[in-house]
């Protein structure tokens, strides 16, 4: 021990302070490089995990249009809409299932992706040709939002409401006052055929020339699989498409904040005036069963908005758009169901796999 020895040898009081500095900085230097190490590996391993779309968080509360379309949120939630349609998901596998239990039967197409990390979890022949039915009424929509204001009024002409028996329609007559954005309204909760062809004549000047302006735009979009012939989807063997070109409609209308408020509606009473200049109210019911309460999403899965669609030959159709508890958007799309209750159960099990 120094104490022990001659006190000639012992070290000066000044060389043991230097000492225990010295020891004080390396024990100091050590700890805030193991301290750098620690946030370095800890950060690349977050990295790498947001990166390939996982997310340790706590669930976020579920998407809500009532609050995003009214106050200062709007810009954000346009952004994150523009994000999301910045990539897209791709495969060149014909058939993909990454996911559990999925009950779509044979000869049905169908698909799930995430569209937060772009990845294809099941496809089920997405690049076959089918009949869009009224799933159409996408397209047309997305060529009011682009090309119309919604705000202007639209006449109802004759040609509008001359439509093929059975045709679904919201009972307006030639003369009718209706603003664009009701016509919407009625294209995206009702699925009103009437209401197709007025948005196509009006914007398109012809319904023919409108039918161009969608076959142009679904091209522009990617849509390598589709051709239509008319704004409302009636049965026409030369209108079809596939589920990845419905994907990419769906994908586009992430763009417009106005498509998911308005699909999102359970119900939508349209007010105009008619030819004899009365003011009529009619009450629609959305043709959605998640949003009327007949059939029910799994647990922690918001609908954020999609299209049905149904014809005899295309079956029962469903494209949705829904966000998981983590705040993460998915489109699902069931194809060729025989029938509405079967479609809803075949969509559940698409959507029971997001969370």
């Amino acid at each position: 021990m120094i104490s022990e020895l001659p006190k000639s040898q012992r070290p000066s009081r000044n060389f043991q302070k230097k000492a225990r500095k010295r020891k004080r900085k390396r024990i100091i230097r050590t700890v805030l490089l193991l301290a750098v190490f620690i946030l370095i590996a800890g950060g690349a391993y977050l990295g790498i995990n947001i990166l390939q779309g996982n997310y340790y968080g706590k669930p976020v509360e579920a998407y809500d249009t009532s609050k995003v379309f009214h106050d200062v949120l709007y810009d954000k939630e346009n952004l994150r809409s523009k994000s999301f349609a910045s990539k897209l998901c791709v495969s060149s596998e014909g058939d993909v299932d990454r996911v559990k239990n999925v009950s779509l039967e044979q000869g049905q197409k169908g698909l799930l992706f995430n569209l937060s990390n772009h990845k294809v979890l099941y496809a089920n022949g997405m690049y076959d040709r089918v009949y869009p039915a009224s799933i159409t009424k996408i397209m047309t929509a997305l060529l009011a939002f682009k090309n119309g204001n919604l705000d202007e009024t639209v006449t109802i002409a004759q040609e509008d409401v001359t439509l093929e028996d059975g045709a679904q329609v919201c009972g307006f007559m030639a003369g009718d006052k209706v603003t664009l954005d009701q016509l919407v309204h009625c294209l995206l909760v009702y699925s009103g055929n009437d209401a197709a062809s007025a948005i196509a004549r009006y914007i398109g000047g012809t319904q023919e020339n409108f039918v161009d302006m969608m076959n142009s735009y679904a091209a522009k979009l990617g849509c390598t699989g589709t051709h239509f012939t008319n704004p409302h989807g009636l049965q026409d063997e030369d209108h079809y498409t596939t589920p990845y070109d419905i994907y990419l409609m769906l994908n586009a209308a992430l763009k417009y904040p106005e498509f998911t408020e308005i699909s999102q509606l359970p119900s939508y009473t349209v007010t105009y005036q008619n030819a004899y200049g009365e003011t009529v109210s009619t009450a629609l019911t959305a043709t959605d069963h998640y949003l009327t309460g007949e059939a029910t999403a799994p647990k922690d899965v918001t609908i954020l908005g999609g299209k049905t669609g149904t014809t005899d030959l295309a079956g029962n159709c469903l494209a949705l758009l829904s966000q998981n508890a983590y705040g993460k958007t998915f489109v699902s799309i069931v194809m060729g169901a025989s029938s509405k209750e079967l479609l809803y159960k075949q969509m559940n099990s698409l959507l029971k796999n997001i969370n």
